[in-house]
């Protein structure tokens, strides 16, 4: 089951929801965690350059230019986890969302520690 006792109680006390409904509605958090993580997979797919908010030391650009090699993700639950591969180095992802058609978030893990925004131009951001 995706909540834990607490939420599962509260859900049945405050929501007035049945187990089966409750396990139900973790099923469709489930799901719809899959779904948007394909959809950010087929973001990045067959991208070569892409644009982001990311702050780095080496660039004087607000929005720099990246070249992507690949986003592999996986899920579990409600967590969508996985990495992003640059063309010189590559990140752990800890979660994602899609913002727009043209623009999606990623939570960046180590050395990066931020939310970061990614678009095919820089006019989107």
């Amino acid at each position: 089951m995706h909540f834990d006792q607490r939420t599962q109680d509260a859900l049945r006390e405050t929501g007035g929801l049945s187990t089966s409904e409750i396990v139900t509605v973790a099923d469709t958090i489930v799901e719809t965690t899959r779904e948007d993580a394909d959809r950010l997979e087929v973001f990045f797919d067959g991208v070569d350059t892409i644009y982001s908010d990311m702050e780095q030391a080496h660039s004087a650009s607000e929005f720099p230019e990246h070249e992507i090699r690949y986003l592999d993700l996986y899920t579990h639950a409600d967590a969508i986890r996985g990495y992003l591969r640059f063309d010189t180095w590559g990140v752990p992802v800890e979660g994602g969302r899609i913002l727009t058609e043209n623009c999606v978030e990623l939570t960046l893990g180590k050395p990066t520690n931020a939310r970061v925004r990614f678009a095919l131009d820089r006019d989107d951001l």
